[in-house]
């Protein structure tokens, strides 16, 4: 479910503050950026310049200070905490630098997870993160736990998570950045491939020029506002 423009995402005049004693500290100020079905969005910055609060923002997990953010159209803001937790569900994924696999569930259990606290049955939820394991080259790896992967393993995991409930956009932060350069290479390739054979819109927060320079767009978070940047960052 997109808007009739076919935006999945969309923050307006967002602003996010945090008080520290009697201090106000303004994050992020009078910040806008849309994202088309399918498209993949890169957001570079300094450390510190507020990446991470801006894809919590995004993904629900924090509400803005001033301004909007809307997922397939709806505002976060109109949701309380379960109506929220289902539409994040629905529509978007995560992929962090650390993959946040469960230790004591095995790599299908991981990825079914989604798809059960979606109210999917439990065959539906199996079926569905076998197929995704499959095609993020894990198919022989269904019964390992996350001990037994190697790093680039567990983030392929993760990804397919991330992916099982084909949300309308998966939010990124660093997700190769743990990784050597060889695997980091590897995994980017196949999230590029997912992106094509999937639509499903990117937004990735990268220090690396090399991935922002794969994706449709680059933006950079500066002074608390997003601003264009050419394909290539340097």
């Amino acid at each position: 479910m997109t808007n009739k423009q076919g935006l999945v995402l969309q923050a307006v005049a967002v602003g996010r503050d945090y008080r520290q004693g009697e201090t106000l500290l303004p994050v992020l100020s009078d910040l806008n950026l849309t994202v088309s079905a399918g498209e993949k969005v890169a957001v570079v910055g300094v450390s510190g310049s507020g990446k991470t609060t801006l894809l919590n923002l995004l993904g629900g997990l924090d509400d803005p200070t001033r301004g909007s953010v809307t997922v397939c159209s709806q505002d976060w803001k109109g949701l309380d905490a379960s109506r929220r937790a289902k539409w994040r569900n629905r529509h978007v994924g995560f992929v962090y630098q650390f993959h946040h696999l469960l230790g004591e569930f095995s790599a299908l259990e991981n990825v079914a997870l989604p798809c059960l606290i979606g109210g999917a049955s439990v065959a539906e939820s199996r079926r569905r993160a076998s197929e995704l394991l499959a095609q993020v080259g894990l198919g022989d790896r269904l019964q390992h736990k996350p001990a037994e992967l190697s790093g680039g393993e567990r983030q392929r995991v993760a990804i397919a998570r991330a992916l099982v409930t084909s949300p309308s956009v998966v939010l990124m932060d660093e997700p190769t950045g743990n990784l050597d350069p060889h695997t980091a290479a590897v995994i980017m390739e196949l999230l590029l491939a997912l992106n094509s054979q999937l639509s499903i819109s990117f937004v990735i927060v990268t220090h690396d020029p090399a991935i922002a320079a794969r994706m449709d767009r680059t933006v950079k978070l500066l002074d608390g506002q997003l601003l264009a940047l050419e394909t290539e960052v340097v």
